[in-house]
């Protein structure tokens, strides 16, 4: 098992023994300033009623991004975060 399955397998025992589905999920991520990456992260919310708020660290260089989406599952949590790790440069909090 690579280092990422399992780093899911763990976050996925660990969202199921804490929280109740359906939640409120918050999502926090840090990218390099780039309106292209910026915006291929938004889509992955896109339709889900997802509100984000974006932050541009003090140097500019870097934006942060908080995600406050509402999600059935451990499942759904753990599928957005696949899908968001395919954002080059990204770093998931």
């Amino acid at each position: 098992m690579s280092n990422q399955e399992d780093f899911y397998k763990k976050l996925k025992f660990r969202l199921e023994e804490t929280t109740i589905f359906p939640t409120k999920y918050m999502y926090k991520f840090i990218i390099p300033k780039d309106e292209e990456k910026e915006n291929a992260i938004k889509d992955v919310f896109d339709h889900l009623g997802a509100v984000i708020e974006s932050k541009p660290s003090k140097t500019g260089k870097y934006i942060s991004l908080t995600v406050l989406v509402h999600l059935a599952s451990a499942d759904e949590v753990i599928v957005k975060y696949k899908e968001v790790g395919k954002v080059e440069g990204v770093i998931s909090l």
